[in-house]
């Protein structure tokens, strides 16, 4: 009897370990995560828990520039040294994948024809790698960042890493001065961007209603997708995912585009899980604003021109007036 209770032990000594290795696998914790609770099913972190379930993740929990923030515009500084954003297509048209990824709609580009953006904050050329889209379950929330505590209905995010220092996004995103996140806000209009016209489309969307499902989008014009390119907001912050690592600049421009209701409405009728499974709308992707902690968020904005320095001493602080399309 007592080595039928020693075998039983050590089996279940054994399946004990087995488990533990499992769960501490890079494989499994590389993609366990969510934005919103699991409606059945095994428990998957959400944004309050991803720093606490992998240890490579910590930067989410203790990171001190961590993203999205609220952005109080009474409290940005006038930086004239902010220059407008170049956008360099050589002049031709790209050719992309639209994903479902699960987590978001992501348009990944192909490697024929580059676009790469230089001026504003950055002092290296970055290369156009991905657009990201957050949007929300009603049209009062889904922008990852807010403007004085108003959110919008969504968020178009163009991850661009430095292609001068270093080999590939992957490489870029561990390192100093490695990714630029250029982030448009998205609101409901009668008319559509003419860029995310292509992107949301009943022909185009309905292509991607499932996890995994990819389509091919060609004769594509990045600039189509910005209202304009000479004013923004900027300040240091971190990639709004796992490992949420700190070496992103974010430039968030002055003014937003816009889609028809029609194509939101498409947008919530995306999946996060595969036809097999229950349905879970992708709205509401988006991580909850992190504490500031004393950054500067400048601005080529030019207010009336009064007051302190920003830490970086060629930055004066702006008397705050209300942006113009804060009220459209």
């Amino acid at each position: 009897m007592e080595i039928v209770w020693e075998v039983f032990f050590l089996l279940q000594a054994n399946f004990i370990v087995c488990i533990s290795a499992q769960q501490n696998s890079p494989k499994i914790h590389e993609g366990w995560w969510a934005y919103k609770e699991v409606v059945q099913g095994s428990f998957v972190p959400v944004p309050s828990f991803w720093g606490l379930v992998n240890s490579a993740w910590n930067l989410c929990s203790v990171g001190k520039r961590q993203s999205p923030v609220n952005i109080e515009t009474s409290h940005m500084i006038f930086d004239p040294f902010l220059t407008p954003l170049r956008i360099n297509t050589g002049g031709r048209k790209v050719s992309g994948t639209m994903y479902n990824t699960g987590r978001h709609v992501s348009l990944r580009l192909d490697k024929e024809h580059l676009v790469n953006i230089s001026g504003g904050p950055m002092t290296y050329s970055h290369r156009l790698e991905e657009i990201r889209l957050h949007f929300g379950s009603e049209d009062s929330q889904g922008s990852e960042h807010l403007l004085n505590g108003q959110a919008f209905s969504g968020e178009v995010q163009l991850i661009h890493y430095n292609h001068e220092l270093y080999t590939n996004v992957t490489e870029a995103a561990k390192s100093p001065n490695g990714l630029v996140v250029v982030s448009i806000f998205i609101k409901v209009s009668d008319s559509s961007n003419p860029f995310l016209n292509r992107m949301l489309n009943r022909d185009t969307i309905t292509r991607i209603t499932y996890k995994n499902d990819a389509y091919l989008l060609q004769g594509l014009n990045i600039e189509e997708l910005y209202p304009e390119t000479s004013s923004f907001i900027t300040y240091d912050g971190s990639m709004t995912i796992p490992p949420c690592y700190e070496t992103a600049s974010w430039i968030i421009m002055n003014k937003p585009v816009y889609i028809t209701r029609m194509q939101m409405h498409s947008l919530r009728l995306l999946s996060q899980n595969q036809p097999s499974q229950i349905f879970l709308s992708m709205s509401d992707n988006f991580r909850p604003v992190q504490p500031l902690n004393n950054r500067c968020i400048r601005t080529n904005i030019n207010f009336s021109l009064q007051g302190k320095d920003c830490p970086n001493n060629r930055a004066q602080k702006l008397q705050y007036r209300v942006n113009e399309w804060l009220l459209k």
